[in-house]
């Protein structure tokens, strides 16, 4: 383990912890936010708790302003906390939040325009191409195996590994369950066969490598948010080029996507190519800090605790209030 050296007791200040929404990861933010909002409170910060829901959107800025906040912990997954929409209100409101900004959102929410940004840094990402939903009806739009994926949900939610053997058909058929039936595009990506690997940035540091082992199938919903479905190996048993490898691409998007704060890079390596066999697959701008989230367990890793955490992410979006960090 990295030993962590202890932060400065900051400063007291009045944190919004927004979390709910309305996306497929609703429960996940909920988990998310309250554990931040108990680490908060545990450091001696007064919290509000906002709960975005349907009913109250249209009240979500009025209820921002009466709060007053120092500063807005946005503990959202999905749209439309994660894509750019909540962050410009925040902009516009001129409050501080965690996290990364509008232009940094809207770009790492979309698989594509993700890939856009980085791969021209030379960040080593899958092809692939955005297909409609109804063409797979007709013909698949590469070889199998494939990957389809909705461009802007996180959470692997909607995706669909097509092999030669599965039950899909071939071609898909309309009636098949699947996210086709639910999206009208979807972004179709080559399998890549091997490791699921992640890594979690920190500000200006990668804090570790992962490895996901799913107990079945793949790294999908249920295995990332359900107990004993996934085991964790951190650090992950791999070559040290690779865990480095993977480290520097994960700063790298960080940084050329100009995110804030913390995120994660999600990985796929094949085992039998090596370091060329490394495709970073997307970067959560928003990742998960429930009690199975990756980001926490990293930052145990080299010695953050939970409310350390928490701490380091809110001193980054307010550094006058932190000791360590300003004035």
């Amino acid at each position: 383990m990295i030993e962590v050296a202890a932060s400065p007791i900051p400063r007291t200040l009045h944190v919004a912890v927004l979390m709910g929404g309305w996306s497929s990861e609703r429960a996940v933010s909920l988990k998310s936010g309250n554990g931040v909002a108990d680490a908060l409170e545990s450091l001696g910060h007064r919290v509000t708790r906002v709960d975005m829901t349907v009913e109250r959107r249209t009240a979500l800025a009025a209820d921002l302003a009466a709060a007053a906040p120092d500063v807005v912990f946005n503990a959202l997954h999905g749209v439309p906390g994660e894509d750019g929409t909540v962050q410009g209100m925040l902009d516009l409101m001129g409050l501080r939040y965690t996290h990364s900004g509008l232009a940094a959102s809207v770009i790492a929410i979309d698989k594509q325009l993700t890939k856009n940004a980085l791969v021209p840094h030379g960040i080593r990402m899958p092809g692939g191409m955005m297909v409609g939903s109804e063409s797979l009806y007709a013909a698949d739009p590469m070889p199998r195996p494939y990957v389809l994926k909705p461009v802007n949900e996180g959470s692997s939610v909607g995706v669909a590994i097509v092999t030669a053997e599965g039950n899909y058909g071939s071609p898909i058929g309309r009636d098949v369950a699947g996210p086709w039936q639910e999206f009208a595009t979807l972004l179709a990506e080559p399998f890549i066969r091997g490791r699921e690997l992640t890594v979690a940035v920190l500000g200006d540091r990668a804090l570790a490598v992962t490895e996901l082992v799913p107990a079945s199938g793949f790294y999908d919903y249920d295995s990332k948010y359900t107990d004993g479905l996934t085991v964790h190996i951190c650090p992950a048993q791999i070559p040290a080029e690779i865990a480095e490898s993977a480290m520097a691409m994960a700063l790298k998007a960080h940084h050329v996507l100009g995110c804030r704060g913390t995120s994660r890079s999600d990985f796929r390596w094949d085992d039998e190519q090596g370091e060329a066999g490394l495709f970073l697959l997307e970067v959560n701008t928003q990742p998960g800090m429930t009690a199975l989230s990756l980001v926490p367990e990293q930052a145990r890793h080299i010695g953050l605790s939970y409310a350390q955490l928490v701490q380091r992410i809110v001193d980054e979006a307010y550094p006058e209030a932190s000791p360590g960090l300003g004035g």
